[in-house]
């Protein structure tokens, strides 16, 4: 399971930096966007659990959405 988790935070960290490059913003530290990567992971898991929707939809869209609150 530990597998699995480390794939959806690095898939979440790498959508999280496509995100900043793609709207042009000064992308954080990497440490601070593995934080926000697991913490969107967690809400997605939470998302998931409660709605029965796709997890990666949900990453992408938490993601979308951390980004544009910046």
């Amino acid at each position: 399971m530990k597998f699995l988790r480390r794939q959806e935070e690095s898939l979440a960290t790498r959508y999280l930096l496509w995100q900043y490059q793609k709207n042009q913003i000064p992308t954080p530290p990497y440490e601070e966007l593995e934080k926000h990567a697991c913490q969107i992971v967690d809400d997605a898991h939470r998302i998931a659990r409660e709605r029965g929707s796709n997890l990666i939809s949900i990453i992408k869209e938490l993601a979308h959405d951390f980004i544009k609150k910046r």
